[in-house]
């Protein structure tokens, strides 16, 4: 006999393995209610088995009433919270299933769970108005909770076949269909599973729910049997589906904040959120207090939701005794106020006992009260963390969970010391520095080894960091050493996330769009000219930085530069994502982002636009005698700005160092970058982009005006796919490094024992500053200028490299403790002084005399992954220039020769007929001039631009170049027509400013 490869055999396949090791019991569709969607039969079993007296008086009041009564229940509350709960029916309380108990001690608790009856149904046909069928349907007591439609490929379908399916010839309409009576509903075939949580025909969004392949999106060869058989082997096995149900799924609300209508959804966990969830509950449960584990997961991944589903299954871990809990409280850390709310609004939805979750939204007293009192789940910001200090008194031993989300900005400095004094098993707070009153006083050795351990990683907590972007320092602090995130063997000594959910897979499966497509890049073409009869001489480094700066933010070339955006966004981007895409403006600096705003509302009006634009930034900037901050530019408060962006008229962001990170628009699909990005700071900024919004964001869009497509590959690779730290910091560069400082001779060991014994026992610093400034003496008197610099590069890498590796190394040197101590008070008195001027009055004595912008190029820029990152060099090089000067008629062509005009323009026939022919071509059409200066602006404009192209089609042979130019290139097209029009107007009309020439 031959295998049996048809559709039908994926069934018989599916349905063995539940009813074998999976734990179902195979149910049949002649027991199926279609109109009140029960197995009737299994139904009256669970309930007459479990709740004999229950059952007695539902069938004397009428067994249909009960049904009914249920399918009631379950319309309004959902299968979810129907199953969780059970449900009322007048006098009854009526389980309807029994939770897996977290302990097997608990006798009765597992036979009761044991008593539930999970049961598979083939070919039901759920219909009331047709003879449909699905190919299966999961049962728990004869309730449906999960769907499925099977396809086979070597029949000639997949599983977009099943999701067409879903969406054609299943209509939500019918009672097994409607929101929430279901929990998930799946589409496979032997190599891939997607799964919905809501039908809603053509719309109906399908999730892949695959585990992954090389990094990205699919599922592995399976030596053992069908790649998608972990659906049905683990998945869908009776205790996982019962984790699923008691730990995962729910419905949420959403206020939608254009309407204020709420929406309601139904969360069921993705394969990778399920995936690193457990893995953690395991690790977590089998070994003891002091780990530390790094989940690296791409934007797209869902992140909040898996740090909530592992926040509230914490809080119920006990030990492999299954006697102890693990964790006495979960802190969650995050650095995102946003994020912070969310997390927080999601842990409250999920946690099923009342008063379990505290947000810190109030101050200190509430966090020190929160932890006092014992609870379980305390959500805070790290900004807010530094300020319980004053106020935390006695803090019993206790055993924490601490869960970071962004670590890499969450665990630095002294506020990662401070949140771990808190957390430790010290009965003093943090700081305390009053040692009179103790019964043995301490000596200084004792009160710097507490200082050491109040930098060190806790021992009595856990933590668990979740990052998209995890930098060199972030690997290295929570990372696995030698270990891969397929917990197979990597290479030695060097340094892995614990769980991965790659950019490159979230990209395939759809989950975030790739950002790096459509990426388009500007160059502009400047040309200066010297405006005095003086030829005086300047620095020439410091002369070339202060030209680029100025004719960057010269008003002319921010607002040629605007254009270019704004003229681009009505083009080809408005009509993006159903005419509500956005774009945000990325600006190098908060003086930039005002010439920005300016420039924007400026030509937005000209143009009649019916779009805004909003500035963002932090603090307040004066410019031309005028303060400025957001609320005055926008017209409304900073913290309206999220909310005020989604309104349809707002389509522009233009941003100064803020909304760069945590920032989820999903209509934003284009970004205009005037701003240096690299590493990390690139990543993340892009990627605001990268939000989906289906099913009408199909793509993004990135004009840069200021990085190249290598420099932004070159940030994107180590973060494609698994990020690897190359090596661990060498501790010994600490030896090194004090080794050099000690033999500099600026101070003595004498001095920094001296003055560390007197710093921590709380000397007025009228006896510390003379120490501090006799070493600063010996720093300027006996160390040439490079020797300075060098001995301060190395002072400051010392510092903070003995600050990262003290966190994480068990050494303990108390000199080391000291002498940290010690160069935080040098540093700040031996910095290099900022350099003089050097090119002072070099802008007034410039004009700008051309300036072009040029589309350079369009490219889809691809990444490899597998870029590993170095860790953070102990010693950063440093060294003081040489002054270097010249004229200033020689800095000014040198400026020009590196971001001139292009070689075309400097052809004087084609400059000859561009600035001088075709403006006197048009001026002996009498008809068009009175015509352009007897219109409005806007009109007029129109005929100029008319008769410009006319005219260039008359040299169509004689400059074929530029004429090619002309009608090639967009934006040269717009700046020639506009120096034209401008010229023309200024002629007739008066005083309008033309523009630099072209």
């Amino acid at each position: 006999m031959s295998s049996d490869t048809s559709e039908k055999g994926l069934e018989i396949i599916i349905e063995k393995a539940l009813s074998t090791d999976g734990g179902y019991r195979i149910s049949y569709p002649t027991d199926y209610d279609r109109e009140l969607c029960v197995d009737k039969k299994l139904l009256a079993e669970f309930i007459n088995t479990t709740q004999p007296e229950a059952w007695s008086t539902i069938q004397k009041r009428g067994e249909e009433k009960f049904l009914k009564r249920l399918a009631e229940q379950i319309k309004q509350r959902g299968i979810i919270d129907v199953l969780r709960k059970g449900i009322k029916d007048q006098d009854l309380q009526v389980w309807l299933y029994y939770k897996n108990p977290a302990s097997a001690l608990n006798t009765k608790a597992v036979q009761q769970y044991e008593s539930n009856i999970f049961s598979v149904t083939r070919q039901l046909r759920y219909s009331l108005s047709n003879g449909n069928s699905l190919d299966m349907v999961l049962f728990i007591n004869g309730l449906p909770v999960s769907t499925l439609e099977l396809k086979n490929p070597w029949t000639g379908q997949n599983v977009k076949h099943a999701i067409k399916q879903y969406q054609q010839d299943r209509d939500p309409k019918e009672p097994l269909f409607i929101f929430g009576r279901c929990m998930v509903h799946f589409a496979v075939d032997p190599d891939l599973v997607y799964m919905t949580t809501a039908l809603g025909g053509q719309s109906t969004f399908f999730l892949p729910f695959n585990k992954g392949v090389d990094h990205g999106a699919g599922n592995p060869v399976n030596p053992h049997g069908l790649k998608s058989d972990y659906l049905w082997k683990e998945i869908l096995s009776k205790r996982c589906l019962s984790h699923i149900l008691e730990h995962y799924a729910q419905v949420i609300e959403e206020k939608d904040e254009d309407t204020g209508k709420i929406k309601r959804k139904l969360i069921f966990p993705r394969y990778h959120q399920l995936q690193v969830v457990q893995k953690l509950l395991a690790d977590a449960k089998a070994k003891d207090i002091g780990q530390r584990y790094l989940v690296q997961h791409s934007a797209g991944s869902g992140k909040s939701n898996s740090i909530t589903w592992l926040a509230h299954q914490l809080v119920s871990l006990h030990d492999s005794t299954n006697t102890q809990p693990v964790f006495d409280s979960i802190i969650m850390v995050t650095d995102r106020k946003m994020l912070d709310k969310q997390i927080r609004d999601n842990v409250k939805q999920f946690a099923q006992v009342a008063k379990v979750v505290e947000a810190i939204d109030k101050g200190s007293k509430q966090l020190k009260r929160a932890l006092e009192d014992g609870k379980k789940i305390i959500i805070t910001t790290v900004q807010k963390f530094p300020h319980v200090m004053d106020e935390i008194g006695e803090l019993a031993a206790k055993k924490f969970a601490i869960i970071i989300d962004e670590a890499h900005s969450s665990q630095s400095g002294e506020t990662a010391s401070k949140m771990n004094w808190v957390l430790s098993d010290r009965a003093e707070p943090y700081g305390n520095e009053d040692t009179k009153s103790d019964p043995e006083p301490q000596d200084t050795e004792d009160i710097i080894h507490e200082q050491m351990q109040q930098r060190k990683m806790l021992k009595n907590a856990s933590y668990f960091a979740f990052t998209a972007t995890p930098k060199n320092k972030t690997l290295e602090t929570f990372g696995r050493k030698g270990i891969q995130p397929d917990d197979t063997p990597g290479e030695p000594g060097k340094f892995y996330p614990f769980h991965l959910y790659s950019m490159k897979q979230a990209i395939e499966e759809e989950f975030i769009l790739d950002v790096l497509k459509n990426y388009t890049t500007y160059q502009s073409y400047y040309k200066l000219h010297k405006a005095v009869e003086e030829n005086p001489e300047f620095e020439t480094h410091q002369a070339q930085k202060k030209l680029r700066a100025y004719v960057e933010n010269h008003p002319f070339s921010i607002r040629e530069k605007a254009k270019v955006m704004i003229d681009h966004f009505h083009t080809d981007v408005r009509k993006q994502i159903r005419g509500k895409a956005k774009a945000m403006v990325v600006t190098r600096s908060i003086n930039n982002a005002i010439q920005y705003f300016r420039s924007f509302n400026e030509y937005l009006r000209e143009i009649h636009s019916p779009y805004r634009a909003i500035a963002a930034f932090s603090g307040k900037r004066t410019i031309d005698g005028v303060e400025y901050d957001e609320a005055k530019l926008n017209g409304f408060a900073s913290g309206d700005i999220p909310n005020t962006f989604k309104k349809n008229e707002y389509r522009f962001l233009i941003v100064a160092n803020k909304f760069q990170t945590g920032f989820d628009q999903p209509l934003l699909h284009t970004m205009y970058v005037d701003k240096k990005l690299a590493d990390v700071q690139a990543v993340q900024t892009l990627s605001r982009l990268n939000r989906a919004y289906k099913p009408d964001k199909e793509d993004t869009f990135v004009l840069d005006f200021f990085n190249s497509t290598d420099d932004i590959r070159e940030a994107f690779e180590p973060f494609y796919t698994t990020t690897i730290l190359s090596e661990e910091t060498d501790a010994n560069k600490l030896n090194d490094l004090q080794d050099a400082l000690d033999n500099a001779q600026v101070y003595a060991t004498d001095d920094v024992i001296n003055f560390t014994d007197l710093y921590i026992t709380s000397t007025d610093r009228t006896t510390l500053d003379p120490i501090i400034d006799a070493c600063v003496a010996q720093f300027r008197s006996e160390l040439h200028v490079d020797a300075q610099i060098g001995f301060y590069v190395k002072a400051r890498s010392f510092y903070r490299t003995y600050a990262f590796l003290s966190k994480i190394l068990s050494f303990s040197n108390t000199y080391w403790e000291r002498l940290y101590w010690f160069l935080k008070f040098l540093i700040p008195k031996i910095k290099p002084a900022e350099h003089d001027d050097l090119a002072k009055g070099i802008l007034e004595a410039i004009d700008l005399d051309s300036y072009r912008l040029s589309k350079t190029t369009t490219e889809n820029i691809r990444l490899d992954g597998g870029e590993e990152i170095d860790p953070t060099p102990a010693i950063v090089k440093g060294k003081k220039g040489y002054n270097a000067f010249d004229e200033l008629e020689t800095i000014v062509r040198e400026f020009n020769n590196r971001f001139g005009i292009d070689n075309w323009t400097d052809d004087d026939k084609v400059k000859s007929f561009l600035f001088q022919q075709l403006p006197a071509d048009f001026e002996k059409d009498e008809d068009t001039v009175t015509a352009v200066i007897n219109s409005d602006k806007q009109n007029a404009k129109i005929t100029s631009d008319k008769k410009v192209e006319d005219l260039m089609q008359d040299i169509i042979f004689t400059y074929t170049d530029l004429y090619k130019k002309f009608t090639d290139d967009a934006d040269f097209k717009r700046q020639y027509l506009e120096f034209v029009f401008d010229k023309i107007w200024k002629q007739h009309n008066g005083n309008n400013p033309t523009n630099p020439r072209l």
